[in-house]
């Protein structure tokens, strides 16, 4: 490909000096920076949102960009390890340390220097790290014996160094999610820089010494930045290109041309693109699904690339055509977030603590007191304090739990996998057991009783569906695809995963019983819309069963809307229809005219009667009564059944359930929702006021949470005399159903703009009109509860805010301190947030499995629930039980973990759980090398341990006690 004028372009700014480009149209800038522009290169862009954009058109065309987001960048920038730097102009005029302060604070080790441990200790403490038992997070380090532990501000990853007294023996990378060492490095720089350091640079004084900048639409900047004058001056010293859209007097006109719009229309799209074909045309798809569908629909050679391009366009020069996959189908383009995520999973094993309640598999609840070195009693006596001790054997690390009546409780720490830590589901902590009672034993056999009936139940319906040929519904045609090509918005992968396995239980004739799982807003409606279309195109009927009436008017509308264009007949049958109009719904649903039934519990009722049922999507199947969960256990065997849930699911319930139960879950956000922005505020009703009037203002409406009944009415008279041009509605659990129905329809119709309510706002409910939240007395609330309530906000691409207002006059717990601080700090929580998501996800397991079992799981605890009814489904499937390892062990040796080298006893016990978890030699060697790459030589106690455990994995193999 040549072109002279970007020749021209490329000429001049290889020379050093500036260029102008107008009618640069779509996303053609990224091309022209791709073939024109020497590297490094800085890219100046208007806003946040273009900066993004810019990140992936940039990758479209070859290029490696990175967003400028803080000091990290502007460093790597300056030394050359990023060849394309994205800014927003304002992010770009931010207040950065000056070079001379970063080169008066420069740290350098390298192997062979010498390192003052306790003198950099206090260096990196002064400017603001934080010394933590591991290091997960950027201002962080840990100091264990011989290894020190460092995440650089600066630094994408965090550093190991190992020493030997004061000399550095080696350096190495390491992942903070598993601990792991990556790669040996030669040498670790940064800059420590002291908290109130001068800030008196901005980026465009890292700008590397030949850097060529990019200004891509400078009229849409705000020129008027104190900073810019000064900036712009820099710039006569460098290459500079400017581009515009819009045709420049001296500036080179590119032959540049936006894309005429695409319909979308299926039967068109071939047409529409061979009238923008050129001899080099690429289309840019997203993902794996539309570079199938556009392989489907376009017959013939055409050069499809992976990438999300923006803006279509045309390059005459070129003869080509650069086309972008959503725009050729007229879909909306979402964006998402080029930021990286914090995507570490939720630990199976979450951290024990002083003074947390515990589940020992044997024992029962008790409360975890610490960590106590003693000799081993080498007789055979129960190890409660008081027993007699015969003979004193090795030393020994016991985990000292507290039960009933203050006894306590020794467990040697080679049996440590028989403890997991108590998470129940309930607000309040369980009673402690009674050591050596029968109450325990009695509530561990009712819990196994219930999970081994639950397990046959699950089994028997399995087989049942495995022997009952149902109609296979037939292989989609054009109908189908054209319908889930008009789907408005891009699919994520997780969707159109979700879509096939949908589609594959669908073509199967063994009846589908699968379970979506999903916050609001991923694209489970969306899922059910293209499986009830498929059937009702193969002439089958489709029941859609939802939990309340304003769920089924909002199921209603989304169905009639999407399927508008086909003839397919939707009907809704709740209380808010007659009693003539149901009577009419039900004749009709009987003799086939109806294909789509929308409904509460109603759609349940002995008078209702299908004339061929092919599909049943169930919505929230948890908040139906008993009855209704017959009815939905009878048909179960015999139709598809499609249900959808909110709640996650927890990995280890999904593991146990495997190969009974089909659950399929959407963990990726459908778009770039902005991080919903949360302030903990003391209650001030000026500023209350300010935050229902913006939202007013932009047209959104707000949700004002406040958790006691008795007094609502009188705090949404406040609302209402604080702020009188807001039309205020009131939402509790206490009102009657019809009147909270209204309520409910009100707020979704837009006649009120701010609704009073307790946490009943609805969890299915999606109105993403909503954006403002403000929690009053948020200090009252678990974290589970705030994040799920924050949740109900930030649904779409608008900025939400979440305020978490605290009475003035009240002194906060540290607990609610540290819930509140997690959740203003979202993106970087800890093991807090974990302990709420799985908090969640138990609440998912009462769900999915009904009350009775939430009631076990509170008695015995999570971890040993879902160990029973793994047991239980093997023990129906005939497959085998890998038991804990029960053996008793006695070599004589020392079984501890000094604390000199783990000195933080959360990690100590962490590391105790990782070793006896071991079920395999390989396993025990892979956690011995991750011990000496952590912690550095495995001292003589820890080997003594190490062996052990490895004892007790080849006595198990031959069922050996002791």
């Amino acid at each position: 490909m040549a072109s002279p004028a970007l020749e021209r372009i490329s000429m001049a700014l290889a020379q050093g000096r500036p260029a102008q480009a107008g009618g640069v149209w779509g996303s053609s800038y990224a091309l022209i920076m791709a073939e024109a522009v020497p590297r490094p290169a800085l890219l100046l862009v208007a806003t946040p949102i273009a900066a993004e954009e810019a990140i992936e058109d940039l990758r479209c065309f070859g290029l490696s960009p990175v967003l400028f987001e803080n000091l990290k960048q502007a460093e790597r920038f300056r030394s050359g390890a990023i060849e394309v730097l994205v800014a927003d102009l304002p992010s770009a005029l931010g207040e950065l340390p000056s070079i001379h302060v970063l080169k008066s604070t420069r740290l350098a080790f390298a192997p062979g220097g010498r390192v003052d441990l306790p003198k950099l200790s206090v260096q990196l403490i002064e400017a603001n790290y934080e010394r933590t038992a591991g290091v997960e997070r950027p201002g962080e380090f840990a100091v264990r014996g011989g290894i020190f532990d460092l995440f650089p501000l600066t630094n994408d990853l965090p550093v190991r160094i190992e020493l030997s007294g004061d000399e550095v023996e080696s350096l190495r990378t390491f992942d903070p999610g598993t601990q792991g060492s990556l790669e040996k490095i030669d040498r670790l720089e940064f800059s420590l820089i002291p908290e109130g350091a001068p800030r008196t640079a901005t980026l465009l004084d890292y700008l590397p010494d030949k850097a060529t900048v990019v200004l891509r639409e400078p009229s849409e900047m705000d020129l008027r930045h104190p900073k810019w004058t000064e900036a712009y001056a820099t710039f006569a010293r460098r290459p500079v290109l400017t581009l515009s859209s819009l045709p420049e007097p001296d500036a080179e006109n590119l032959k540049i041309l936006s894309l005429q719009r695409f319909t979308g229309v299926l039967a068109n799209v071939q047409r529409e693109l061979e009238a923008v074909r050129r001899p080099h045309t690429v289309v840019f798809c997203s993902n794996e699904g539309e570079e199938k569908r556009l392989r489907e629909l376009i017959p013939g050679p055409i050069e499809i690339r992976r990438g999300r391009l923006n803006h279509g366009f045309l390059f005459e020069d070129f003869q080509s055509a650069f086309i972008p996959h959503h725009e050729l189908f007229n879909r909306y383009r979402l964006r998402r977030s080029v930021r990286r995520a914090d995507t570490r999973p939720i630990d199976t094993l979450l951290e024990i603590e002083r003074g947390d309640i515990v589940v020992h598999v044997t024992h029962g609840i008790g409360r975890f007191v610490g960590i106590e070195r003693r000799a081993a009693e080498k007789s055979n006596v129960k190890p409660w304090e008081g027993g007699p001790v015969k003979k004193q054997g090795p030393m020994q690390e016991f985990m000292v739990l507290e039960y009933a009546g203050s006894a306590r409780l020794f467990v040697p720490v080679t049996n440590l996998d028989l403890v997991q830590k108590y998470v129940g589901g309930s607000e309040s902590p369980p009673p402690l057991s009674t050591l050596g009672g029968e109450a325990w034993n009695a509530a561990k056999l009712r819990a196994q009783a219930a999970v081994e009936k639950l397990a046959l139940e699950m089994i028997q319906i399995q087989a049942m569906r495995a022997m009952e040929l149902g109609a296979a519904f037939p292989a989609d045609g054009e109908w189908q695809r054209e319908f889930e090509t008009a789907f408005p918005y891009e699919e994520t992968d997780d969707q159109l995963h979700v879509a096939g396995e949908i589609s594959g239980d669908m073509h199967s004739t063994r009846p589908m019983d699968r379970l979506v799982c999903g916050d609001v807003g991923y694209g489970k409606t969306e899922l059910a819309m293209r499986a009830a279309f498929r059937a009702a195109v193969a002439n089958r009927q489709v029941a859609v069963l939802v939990p309340t009436t304003v769920l089924a008017q909002q199921h209603d509308q989304s169905f009639r809307e999407r399927m508008a264009d086909y003839p397919v007949r939707i009907e809704s049958l709740s209380r808010f229809k007659s009693k003539k109009e149901q009577k009419k719904i039900l004749k009709e649903l009987a003799e086939g005219a109806i294909d789509v039934v929308i409904g509460t519990h109603r759609l349940v009722q002995p008078d209702v009667r299908f004339k061929d049922l092919g599909l049943v999507v169930i919505d929230e199947e948890q908040r139906f009564g008993v009855e209704h969960k017959e009815f939905l256990k009878r048909i179960r065997a015999t139709v598809d059944v499609l249900t959808l849930t909110a709640t996650p699911i927890p990995r280890t319930l999904h593991m146990a359930l495997l190969g009974i139960r089909d659950i399929s879950s959407l963990t990726t956000p459908p778009q770039d929702r902005l991080a919903i922005r949360t302030e903990i505020l003391p209650y001030d009703e000026r500023r209350i006021r300010e935050a229902i009037l913006y939202e007013l203002h932009r047209g959104g409406q707000v949700y004002f949470v406040h958790n006691r009944v008795y007094n609502i009415d009188k705090i949404a008279a406040r609302i209402r005399m604080l702020v009188p041009e807001a039309r205020v509605g009131v939402g509790h659990g206490q009102m009657d159903e019809g009147e909270l129905e209204k309520e409910m329809l009100q707020f979704l119709a837009k006649e009120h703009d701010v609704l009073v309510c307790t946490t009943i706002i609805e969890s299915g409910l999606d109105i993403p009109n909503v954006n403002t939240i403000l929690i009053n007395q948020a200090d009252m609330f678990g974290l589970a509860d705030l994040h799920q309530l924050r949740g109900r906000v930030g649904r779409y691409k608008r900025q939400a805010f979440c305020y978490l207002l605290l009475p003035p006059e009240r002194e906060l717990v540290p607990q609610a301190k540290k819930r509140l601080k997690a959740i203003e700090e979202f993106s970087e929580l800890g093991a807090g947030f974990k302990i709420a998501m799985r908090d969640l996800e138990i609440r998912g397991v009462g769900n999915l499995l009904g009350r009775e079992q939430h009631g076990h799981i509170a008695a015995i605890g999570y971890d040993l629930y879902c160990r029973l009814l793994e047991k239980a489904v093997k023990k129906q499937k005939k497959q085998v039980v890998v038991e804990p390892l029960e053996t008793a062990v006695d070599l004589g040796l020392e079984t501890w973990i000094p604390e000199e080298y783990i000195p933080d006893v959360r990690t100590r016990v962490e590391v105790y759980r990782r070793l006896t978890g071991c079920r395999s030699e390989e396993t025990l060697d892979a956690a011995e090398r991750e011990l000496v790459d952590r912690f550095g030589p495995i001292p003589s106690p820890v080997e003594g341990f190490v062996r052990t455990m490895r004892v007790k994995i080849r006595a198990a193999v031959f069922d050996l006690a002791s």
